[in-house]
């Protein structure tokens, strides 16, 4: 092999210098390294910004403002980053005054504050007082020649730890901060008579922040010309997070910017009980907060007169509806804020037992006429006008589903035990019942099968005279209605059923189940699967009544 035809490996060497390259070791919390002094043409210092919700580690940011050059108090973000505070100490190359000449100011409540309750999550130290907020006056700009001064420093503690320090512009503080404003005239009025000229760094401290992200966005708006449309791409949830903070420091016009949005877009129902949160425990002018007050709560006098006649007039609407499809949608919504389950609360909405069974009655009374109507008994003038061209069993099947409906309801609030004796004694169907094509008398078994399912299943509770009066009315026409119960269930669970009336059959006395399981054996034997098979409560009975039967004469005998 040609040993010249291989190809060397690349033996490139680096330009010999006589400074090898050094390493620079920079601290933990910076992300880039800084800028040196003698370079700060060339590199441009970018605000570290910090995850306001990690607070483990001390962080750094100094709010920036693309509007804050138009507003005449100089950009918040053109600082030397000098000036930046490392965690825990001061910069060595800080150029800031001595220590002698910068006075440290912590932020104590407001007397005011005593008489609004705050959460203990949030600092003592800034607390919304109550009273009216006043429009802040117009900003006419900063003093000449301090467009770019930064003396004031608000260093902000975290409540789980880490630090943020932001450098402003006491001119934008005064403002638009009632609370800001007192602490500078006060850090004013304590330096000596005999000082320089020069800017005196004042210093505020907040204790025990909850989200420094809020803190921070809350001071970028004072530089904002139009607050509003800054809240439009901040959002609901975090608009009423700048609400509160802007309420602590007395920030009127980020208050008033934050009402005005919240009132003038939709809320989700979890912006909607994060803001009814903040107005309990923060009180704002009357004025300025009426209209959120109308969408959050009504006039308490109109509600405990309209509550039950609302779900009255609701419930009578929909028995009265005559589109099966909104009749269903209906129903739906109806039962899911009446239902004791509902997420909202009951008393928003009730409905009293004796309106409930007044519907009920209702119903029956047009049922009966019905029925009547189908087994030619009801005379011309009877007939309900609207409902004459419609099918007969179109209008039978309307009413059984509004009963059931409205006995879901009664069983969901447990006063349905009186329903159990109305159905029982409901002797005028039961006559027509006898009559009426199978077509239409099964749907009378359709209300039977729903009590009978409720008691088998533990949910209703009732008498003992209740039970047996309803399986003495309505157990023959079970029987017999049970074929087409099968073919038309319309959401009857059949096994259910048949668990069901087994298990109702053995809540009587012996004596009483042994006639109905006797009529229920020989119709059994001559129709098959077209009756109920009740085989597993039948052998129970069988049980109790003939085991051990010569303990059971001497418990009689007692």
């Amino acid at each position: 092999m040609d040993h010249s035809s291989r190809r060397k490996p690349s033996s490139r060497r680096l330009p010999h210098t006589s400074h090898p390259p050094r390493r620079r070791a920079w601290c933990c919390s910076f992300t880039v390294p800084p800028s040196s002094p003698d370079n700060l043409s060339v590199h441009h210092p970018k605000p570290l910004h910090t995850n306001p919700r990690n607070f483990s580690k001390p962080s750094f940011s100094v709010p920036t403002s693309p509007q804050s050059a138009k507003s005449g108090f100089g950009r918040v973000g053109r600082i030397d980053p000098r000036r930046i505070l490392s965690p825990g100490r001061v910069s060595p190359i800080d150029s800031d005054p001595a220590l002698d000449s910068i006075q440290d100011i912590l932020v104590v409540p407001s007397p005011l504050a005593d008489s609004i309750s705050t959460p203990k999550s949030r600092s003592q130290s800034f607390r919304a007082p109550s009273g009216k907020f006043q429009p802040p006056p117009e900003c006419s700009g900063s003093v000449s020649g301090t467009k770019d001064l930064f003396d004031v420093r608000l260093n902000l503690k975290g409540k789980n730890g880490g630090c943020m320090v932001l450098e402003l512009n006491s001119d934008v503080l005064n403002a638009n901060s009632e609370v800001f404003a007192e602490l500078i005239a006060n850090h004013k009025k304590g330096l000596p008579s005999g000082t320089s000229p020069g800017p005196k760094i004042c210093r505020i401290e907040v204790p025990e922040v909850e989200n420094f992200g809020v803190f921070k966005e809350t001071i970028e708006l004072m530089f904002e010309e139009e607050i509003t449309k800054r809240l439009t791409k901040i959002g609901v949830y975090r608009s009423i997070d700048i609400l509160e903070v802007s309420a602590g420091i007395k920030f009127t016009k980020g208050v008033l910017s934050c009402l005005k949005y919240l009132e003038a877009v939709p809320w989700t129902e979890e912006e909607e009980e994060k803001l009814r949160s903040l107005f309990t425990r923060l009180r704002f002018d009357d004025a300025t907060t009426r209209d959120i007050l109308g969408r959050l709560y009504s006039n308490d006098s109109v509600d405990s007169q309209s509550n039950s006649n609302i779900a009255e007039q609701l419930v009578w609407s929909i028995t009265s509806c005559v589109d099966n499809n909104a009749r269903n949608e209906l129903k739906l919504l109806v039962k899911s804020l009446l239902c004791r389950s509902s997420v909202y609360e009951k008393n928003h909405l009730d409905l009293s037992k004796e309106d409930l069974y007044a519907v009920s009655q209702s119903c029956l009374s047009s049922l009966v006429s019905l029925f009547e109507e189908a087994t030619d008994s009801l005379p011309s003038e009877r007939l309900v006008k609207k409902d004459v061209g419609k099918p007969l069993i179109e209008r039978i099947s309307r009413q059984v589903d509004n009963i059931n409906w409205l006995l879901e309801i009664m069983l969901d609030g447990q006063v349905a035990e009186d329903f159990v004796d109305i159905w029982a004694q409901q002797q005028q169907l039961l006559k027509l019942h006898e009559i009426a094509s199978p077509m239409i008398r099964y749907e009378l078994s359709r209300v039977s099968a729903m009590l009978l399912v409720a008691m088998g299943t533990r949910k209703l509770q009732c008498r003992l005279e209740a039970r047996s009066g309803l399986l003495q009315a309505w157990f023959g026409p079970m029987l017999l209605d049970f074929g087409w119960l099968q073919r038309c269930r319309k959401g009857l669970a059949i096994k259910t059923l048949e668990e069901a009336m087994g298990q109702t059959l053995l809540t009587l006395p012996l004596k009483q189940q042994y006639m109905l399981f006797m009529d229920w054996f020989h119709y059994f034997s001559k129709h098959g699967t077209e009756c109920p098979n009740l085989s597993k409560a039948f052998q129970i009975w069988w049980r109790r009544s003939f085991f051990r039967g010569s303990e059971t004469d001497a418990i009689e005998s007692r």
